[in-house]
């Protein structure tokens, strides 16, 4: 099975990027415009000059969100368990899995 993969152009920075991908080609300029916004927010607040510093800094800006997401999203998984847990014994026997 092949994946059909989009090539779509995105511009971060002012210089432009032909990124292939197999995601949507709006799902690629979003992410391009995130990377762009936290790069240019990075620049703005620290008064970094060099870009590839400024790159490096958003990365790590950008793997933290990605990170207390994963978090959240494993809290929230396990408040689920939690509350299956509690609510499958007013399941009638057929409709519990154990």
């Amino acid at each position: 099975m092949t994946t059909k993969k989009n090539v779509v152009k995105v511009e971060i920075l002012g210089d432009e990027y032909s990124i292939r991908s197999d995601a949507t080609p709006e799902h690629t300029r979003a992410v391009a415009e995130h990377v762009d916004k936290t790069i240019r927010s990075v620049i703005q607040a620290t008064n970094v000059v060099e870009q590839h510093k400024a790159a490096i800094l958003a990365a790590l800006q950008i793997t933290d969100e990605l990170f207390q997401a994963r978090e959240a999203s494993y809290a929230t998984v396990g408040a689920m368990q939690k509350l299956s847990d509690e609510i499958r014994p007013w399941l009638p026997p057929s409709k519990r899995r154990d």
